[in-house]
């Protein structure tokens, strides 16, 4: 059986107040054509369909959208719920759905009961763990001691009545230790949120969600009394979520499970209505026909401006060329060394306009041009004077 492997659609998303859910809808129906062309049986979605625990209507009606089209198709669809959902919203309805196909994880009750398939290799059983942190195990297992999310995964996974000769496949969503994260994501500091990799020992394919670079993970030693190492993937976001991911491949996971012991794992790439890039150069240089005709302007721009003088309404001049410019920024010798503004010396023997070149000065680490000078003299006088 072929499984098609989502995770972190963050349905509702803006980034940078720019509103994703045109590029969402985008994204969500070049998937399904490639449901079709790969004839997939089943599609796994690992958590953070939301990027809200309560979103806002348009992802909700997105993500209704999508799944009735998977429901078409009739497709097994298997849904859980990450850091950014809100479980009990999620799963709302949830048993009335199983008969259409769509198998949505509850809260988390102590319990993990798989959902069975079959194909013709014989019978798969499908786990769904939804995101969860150390005290959602413990109410159910106050006799384990329970210190960390390794601690709280493996007892919660402990659950379950997994057969060694059967195929088996997990749905979880938790920062795995070792998966190479990027800005976009929610950061525990110190590491406190990591999962041992060897959690998961025993399933055939895990499909993770919560990071958003794609990537293939290793749960470590050959298990003790043979067997085989799980595949372990995250599949990372279907868009870029943040210029971190600028490097990043955008696909899905297509994973074909055959007989026991043998699943094989491919991705298919996305192209995405707008994609996400970083330019760099002088005003002058980024504002030229042949630095822009490469690539299409409409994409989600970062420009990072190197003038050492601060271009005049830069930002609306930009997004006339780049209507999507999200951010900008310089990097010149004013950027590059920081000085601390301090309070000024002798501030009764000083003019204000001696004061204001100062803290130029000192935020700028230039001096003032004569133009500037000169235009905050009048501007000075008029304050002064009670014009402005």
């Amino acid at each position: 059986m072929k499984f098609l492997h989502l995770s972190d659609l963050h349905l509702g998303k803006r980034v940078n107040e720019f509103s994703m859910i045109e590029d969402q809808e985008y994204i969500l129906n070049q998937i399904l054509e490639i449901a079709d062309r790969e004839q997939v049986g089943s599609v796994l979605i690992a958590g953070d369909v939301y990027d809200k625990p309560i979103p806002p209507v348009e992802a909700v009606r997105l993500l209704d959208q999508f799944l009735v089209e998977l429901g078409k198709r009739h497709l097994h669809t298997f849904l859980i719920s990450g850091n950014h959902d809100s479980v009990q919203r999620l799963s709302f309805g949830s048993r009335l759905l199983t008969a259409g196909g769509l198998y949505i994880a509850p809260e988390y009750d102590g319990t993990m009961k798989p959902v069975v398939l079959s194909d013709e290799f014989g019978e798969i059983d499908v786990y769904m763990l939804p995101f969860v942190k150390p005290p959602h195990v413990r109410r159910f297992f106050a006799e384990e001691e329970i210190g960390d999310y390794s601690d709280a995964v493996r007892i919660a996974l402990s659950s379950t009545t997994k057969d060694p000769k059967r195929r088996s496949i997990l749905l979880s969503h938790q920062f795995v230790t070792g998966a190479s994260r990027c800005e976009s994501e929610e950061v525990s500091v110190g590491g406190l949120d990591n999962v041992d990799a060897s959690v998961y020992q025993g399933f055939d394919y895990v499909a993770l969600g919560h990071i958003h670079g794609p990537q293939n993970l290793t749960a470590g030693e050959e298990p003790a009394g043979g067997g085989r190492l799980p595949r372990i993937r995250y599949c990372g976001t279907p868009l870029k979520y943040s210029f971190s991911e600028c490097g990043h491949e955008k696909s899905v996971t297509i994973v074909e499970m055959k007989e026991k012991g043998t699943t094989e794992v491919r991705t298919v790439p996305l192209t995405p209505m707008r994609d996400m890039r970083q330019i760099r150069g002088t005003y002058l240089e980024v504002t030229s026909r042949e630095f822009y005709r490469e690539f299409d302007q409409n994409d989600y721009i970062q420009v990072t401006l190197t003038d050492e003088e601060d271009v005049p309404d830069a930002m609306g001049k930009l997004r006339i060329i780049y209507p999507n410019l999200m951010k900008m920024n310089y990097d010149n010798k004013r950027t590059q060394q920081e000085q601390a503004v301090e309070g000024a010396q002798k501030v009764e023997q000083k003019t204000p306009l001696q004061l204001f070149e100062e803290l130029y000065q000192l935020q700028n680490n230039q001096e003032m041009t004569s133009e500037q000078r000169e235009a905050s003299f009048a501007l000075i006088e008029k304050i002064w004077e009670g014009e402005v």
